[in-house]
């Protein structure tokens, strides 16, 4: 089964608002999905640029989301555990919480991406992309991806 990925702040392959990015606010945009298949008891989202000059760079990591939530508000303050239980983890600016696009130049592709689990991760909060990962090999149920650009 698949998911949908969404924001009411840009559409797919188009530009993130300003207000989202470095160069503003730099507050988390409104995300919303579709309900997750059967059996799914966390969701976990990653976001981060493919185009960064160094190689990937994360952006948020969220994750142990509840299965029962149909999307992120906007503007997550960077806390280490949300008041539903979610947890953050760190991006590549070694901090919790979202960081919002920030190229050095030129438009970057920055993919949000939602995953469905079959279970609550064993994470505390802090984790990085890579140790999310690790710990969701073998639980994902469902994929969704939301990919907007950004040029600064």
């Amino acid at each position: 089964m698949s998911m949908t990925l969404n924001s009411t702040a840009f559409t797919q392959g188009n530009s993130i608002p300003a207000r989202y990015t470095c160069t503003s606010e730099d507050i988390s945009p409104p995300l919303s999905w579709d309900a997750p298949p059967a059996g799914t008891q966390s969701l976990a989202l990653i976001m981060d640029d493919p185009d960064a000059p160094a190689g990937t760079w994360v952006h948020w990591v969220i994750y142990n989301i509840p299965a029962s939530a149909r999307g992120l508000t906007e503007n997550i303050r960077p806390d280490a555990q949300l008041t539903d239980g979610s947890l953050q983890g760190k991006n590549s600016w070694g901090k919790l919480g979202y960081g919002g696009p920030c190229p050095p130049s030129g438009t970057h592709r920055y993919f949000f991406k939602l995953y469905a689990l079959d279970t609550v991760l064993e994470l505390k909060s802090g984790a990085s992309k890579s140790a999310l990962l690790a710990a969701m090999e073998g639980h994902i149920l469902s994929y969704a991806e939301l990919m907007g650009t950004y040029h600064k």
